[in-house]
């Protein structure tokens, strides 16, 4: 099944050798159609998912993984032993793959016919990691004989602002095979890319995320007699250009940092000037020194105006992710997968960084891997009408399912196998490279 040079590198197996793997399966792509559309239809928002989890279990009957399920929140760790090896559990190389299962609080107005109702969406594509997650669990329990380790598959809640995967570290995801895992990997696919697309890069890729709270205060009276009033709405809004000049004239536009407004409260009349108001922003940045800056700094800057203004300001700066990072190895890995697999047209380096955020920067942060992007744009729309992600008219192509799902199992095939060579070669294991 491999294929490897003195110098110790891996030569990917041939894609036949999955698709051989699927072609055995019954119904292997439409059942994975199924069960996304079907869990697409009845999307669970936050940390308790007991449908979707149930869905998950069903799914996965049959196999033969070593399954637990989190107390805090609904999750789900399926652990696959691999067969070609004998080294004994707790000390033979494992894989961690993760997809995660919430949904976000949107209003769906897609129109398609397996539509949400229930006023939750699955707008970020989860079903479709979920699903394709399914199907990477199927096909590496249908080749476990020839698997050199462990394959852990994470089934995570919680991703859209619940931190689902902290509390599911916290009950202990990476030691579910007795040990570790050598590295670890989620993909995410794209509403408004191109379907069966591949992305990623070495180094930072994803950005830390913070939560900036403001609370402006002053002394409120009447509209027509501002002078006599500490105006809060007029301070707090000046603080919002302020920020943002700030950020672009402090901080390196090539270390660049994103600053969004998403609520400004403040007020109950157009006549009446109020004794507060308050502004919440999520601010993005790529490297730890920036985020150690913007935690004291943007704090310092809001209660500064204030007191300019002979107002005070409480402010807060909260960390709730780190940046993702990937791993220079792992990343590489990633590419070579795509573009042996599917062909060099299906793998798109990604020049830059990209502003989102994601949770499975927890993991990464523990142990090596990467994370990476799958174009999922619907064929039958024009991609000048292609929704964002967390749109409610963002519509996803799942004819890759069957793709992603041998993606992802080739990815974990292809470490495993990298980690048996080094094992034999003795070379010392490899640890990330923080950009």
């Amino acid at each position: 099944m491999t294929d490897t040079s003195t110098t110790g590198t891996v030569r990917f197996s041939p894609l036949s050798f999955l698709e051989g793997a699927a072609a055995a399966i019954p119904a292997f792509g439409s059942d994975l159609v199924d069960f996304r559309r079907e869990m697409h239809a009845d999307p669970e928002v936050g940390l308790y998912l007991p449908r979707s989890q149930a869905r998950v279990l069903e799914a996965l009957k049959g196999l033969d993984l070593e399954i637990s399920l989190g107390k805090a929140a609904s999750s789900v760790v399926a652990v696959l032993r691999g067969g070609a090896t004998q080294s004994p559990v707790g000390s033979r190389p494992a894989v961690l793959l993760r997809g995660d299962m919430d949904a976000l609080p949107v209003a769906e107005k897609t129109g398609i016919p397996f539509a949400s109702t229930n006023g939750a969406m699955h707008a970020c594509g989860h079903d479709l990691h979920t699903a394709g997650l399914i199907g990477a669990a199927r096909l590496l329990s249908s080749v476990r004989d020839n698997l050199t380790g462990d394959v852990i598959f994470m089934f995570q809640p919680g991703e859209e602002g619940h931190d689902g995967a902290r509390i599911m570290l916290e009950e202990g995801v990476l030691n579910a095979a007795g040990r570790r895992p050598d590295a670890a990997y989620a993909l995410h696919v794209v509403s408004d890319m191109p379907s069966g697309v591949f992305t990623t890069r070495a180094g930072s890729y994803m950005a830390a995320f913070g939560d900036l709270s403001v609370k402006v205060i002053g002394r409120g009276g009447h509209g027509s007699r501002p002078f006599q009033t500490l105006d809060p709405i007029q301070v707090a809004a000046e603080m919002l250009g302020a920020l943002q000049t700030y950020i672009t004239r402090r901080f390196n536009v090539f270390d660049p940092v994103v600053l969004s407004v998403g609520q400004f409260h403040g007020g109950s009349a157009s006549n009446v000037i109020p004794d507060s108001a308050e502004f919440r922003a999520s601010v993005r940045s790529f490297s730890p020194g920036v985020e150690a800056r913007l935690a004291q700094e943007l704090p310092d800057l809001v209660r500064q105006l204030a007191a300019a203004h002979q107002l005070t300001a409480d402010a807060t700066f909260t960390p709730v992710m780190p940046a993702t990072v990937n791993h220079d190895s792992d990343a590489e890995l990633w590419g070579r997968t795509a573009r042996t697999f599917f062909g060099e047209h299906r793998f798109v380096p990604s020049p830059s960084p990209r502003t989102g955020s994601d949770d499975f920067s927890r993991v990464l942060v523990e142990v090596p891997g990467a994370y990476g992007h799958l174009g999922a744009g619907s064929p039958d729309i024009d991609p000048m009408e292609w929704a964002p992600m967390h749109s409610p008219r963002a519509v996803f192509d799942d004819s890759i399912l069957v793709d992603q799902a041998q993606f992802m199992a080739g990815v974990a095939l292809g470490k495993l196998q990298e980690l048996e060579v080094r094992g034999r070669l003795g070379g010392p294991p490899e640890r990330p490279h923080l950009t």
